[in-house]
């Protein structure tokens, strides 16, 4: 089968890749610079202004592309932020609309941003009202971008991520602070992470390539959030890292400015949808999940 990857050198769109050729895909992956890139026998990296008639049928798509979260949030980058999201998405929409025949399913990134943030609520893909910090507005833009498949008869599948876990992406970040030995929970320690590890997250995407009862907006969590200062403890556990630090909000703000919102705060977010679908977690228990990506990265060491 076909596949036609936005944001594919991106960490989830190489572990993505990599599953999809493991079981005997392709994957067109989409790139600003096709030039500089080496195609492979299972990789064929096109522009976003590749002509569709050059195509194979596409089974499905999967657009991944944005701007990072992480800097300071000057206007100028939360502009990227949002410009680079709808830019890409648009781009795909236009590809997807030259197809002559259409992908079976679209899935468009998003985030669990879209609820906004509490420490009380508990949000699943039922919560239709959005929130209404910067991050929500983001969300709901791209998401509002990616319906227009839906307008072409596409199956259409907004993937809100949470904090997804690897030996790439936020994981290696949130680890410094431990790593120097200053581990602890930030703010009040009350605020929830929703979290995924890496290859739940690959998997999800594929059954929801391939389950056709999913539709609309798929949270893309573990079934167990933990609050910050549960996930910071079992994270220290894991580093063999003293937890006894308590970094205050007030100086996260000072030091990064709105961005810090994303450490300050969090969402208590349920996979509902994949769970009634039958959807089987590798790593429902964070544990488990930051054990094996340490035993992941020893092993990667060693070798």
């Amino acid at each position: 089968m076909n596949f036609l990857i936005s944001g594919g050198s991106g960490f989830i769109g190489k572990h993505l890749s990599k599953s999809l050729h493991e079981k005997g895909n392709h994957t067109y992956i989409l790139t600003r610079s096709a030039n500089n890139k080496t195609n492979t026998i299972n990789t064929t990296y096109i522009p976003y202004n590749y002509p569709s008639d050059r195509l194979p049928i596409i089974d499905g798509v999967i657009n991944l592309a944005g701007e990072s979260l992480f800097g300071y949030w000057s206007s100028k980058k939360k502009d990227d932020i949002i410009k680079s999201r709808l830019d890409a998405t648009n781009q795909i929409i236009e590809l997807i609309k030259n197809m002559k025949t259409k992908p079976k399913v679209f899935i468009s990134g998003s985030a669990v941003g879209y609820y906004g943030t509490s420490e009380d609520l508990i949000y699943t893909e039922a919560t239709t009202k959005p929130g209404k910090d910067f991050l929500a507005e983001v969300t709901v833009k791209w998401e509002e971008a990616a319906r227009q498949a839906e307008s072409m008869g596409i199956r259409t599948i907004y993937a809100r991520f949470g904090i997804v876990l690897g030996n790439e992406g936020s994981l290696p970040l949130m680890s410094i602070p431990v790593k120097m030995l200053t581990g602890g929970k930030i703010g009040n320690g009350e605020q929830w992470m929703s979290w995924i590890h890496i290859q739940d997250a690959v998997n999800l995407i594929e059954y929801c390539l391939f389950e056709p009862q999913l539709e609309g907006p798929v949270n893309f969590t573990a079934p167990k959030p933990k609050r910050n200062k549960e996930f910071m403890k079992i994270l220290s556990k894991n580093l063999k890292r003293p937890y006894w630090f308590r970094t205050p909000s007030t100086l996260i703000h000072a030091t990064i400015g709105e961005m810090g919102q994303l450490i300050t705060k969090g969402q208590y977010v349920l996979p509902q949808k994949a769970l009634e679908q039958g959807f089987e977690f590798n790593y429902p228990e964070l544990n488990d999940a930051l054990k094996q990506l340490a035993d992941a990265k020893k092993t990667k060491t060693l070798s």
